[in-house]
């Protein structure tokens, strides 16, 4: 059978329309492979500090970054030691003296749990953070720094927003 010029070009036009269309994976690869690098290399700069909505760091030009150490956070209501709640800030305050029992005690534990091994005989090396709200008073932030001296720890830093001339901002932990 004879066929038209027209329904050989349909013919060939259907043929070359019912090949599948390929996935180049190589450059995709490629592609994937360059992503993990970036993330991996930008990952190992950042510490992140746990933050909640209703905290309020103070801003400061600090350029150390943050270490990774037992963090206190202290709420309008309540003193979290690596979030577990261990006082109510209003019991805190009606209690005379610098001590807080409570979050002495909890800071011990973590002595075994959390801190370098090289540290544990070291109280200039035992390290914590606090994060506060900007907002807190003096005298509760005195009895928390206080506490943390008498449960051997020879470093406070006090977490803070970096501050900086072109706008940048993110969290560190001043000394």
């Amino acid at each position: 059978m004879v066929k038209s010029g027209r329904a050989k070009r349909m013919e060939k036009h259907h043929k070359r329309n019912k090949a599948m269309g390929t996935l180049n994976l190589v450059s995709l690869m490629d592609i994937f492979t360059i992503l993990v690098f970036f993330l991996l290399v930008n990952s190992s700069e950042v510490e992140t500090l746990p933050n909640t909505k209703d905290l309020q760091l103070p801003e400061s030009i600090a350029e150390k970054k943050a270490n990774e150490t037992v963090v206190i956070l202290i709420s309008e209501e309540h003193i979290i030691v690596q979030g577990t709640v261990v006082a109510n800030v209003a019991d805190v305050m009606a209690t005379r003296g610098n001590d807080i029992p409570e979050l002495r005690e909890a800071l011990q534990s973590q002595n075994d749990r959390v801190l370098r091994r090289a540290a544990q005989e070291e109280i200039i090396g035992r390290e914590v953070t606090i994060m506060g709200d900007k907002d807190i008073p003096y005298r509760l932030l005195k009895k928390v720094m206080a506490t943390c001296m008498a449960s051997d720890y020879g470093r406070i830093s006090l977490a803070v927003l970096q501050k900086s001339s072109d706008k940048l901002g993110g969290i560190q932990a001043a000394r």
